[in-house]
């Protein structure tokens, strides 16, 4: 997932210690929380922060270079909020069957 901050396009990842700090910043007692707070609606420009932030890092973006709450998103604060919603659901997904490896017992 991607999204274009000061005309670049970045790529973010949550990683399972990434979500274990957002529950613990964000106040969460489960990451089942968390999810339902964004699916609820009741989540606020902090949250899309730090769940921005954990993506970043987790995609490998230096953060020191890059103060995400002054920096221009492209789409503004509505496709911010949208990434980091999307970015929570995603990881807890399940893959598809398209991406699950497959075996053969004839092998």
């Amino acid at each position: 997932m991607t999204l274009t901050v000061n005309g670049r396009p970045l790529l973010l990842r949550l990683s399972l210690g990434a979500l274990a700090r957002l529950e613990s910043q964000l106040r969460e007692d489960t990451l089942v929380a968390l999810v339902q707070r964004f699916e609820t609606g009741r989540f606020s420009a902090t949250d899309i922060l730090a769940l921005l932030t954990a993506g970043l890092e987790g995609g490998g973006h230096d953060l020191e270079n890059l103060d995400l709450g002054k920096a221009e998103i492209a789409g503004g604060a509505v496709e911010a909020a949208r990434v980091a919603a999307q970015l929570l659901a995603r990881s807890f997904s399940l893959p598809t069957a398209t991406s699950q490896p497959t075996t053969s017992a004839c092998e």
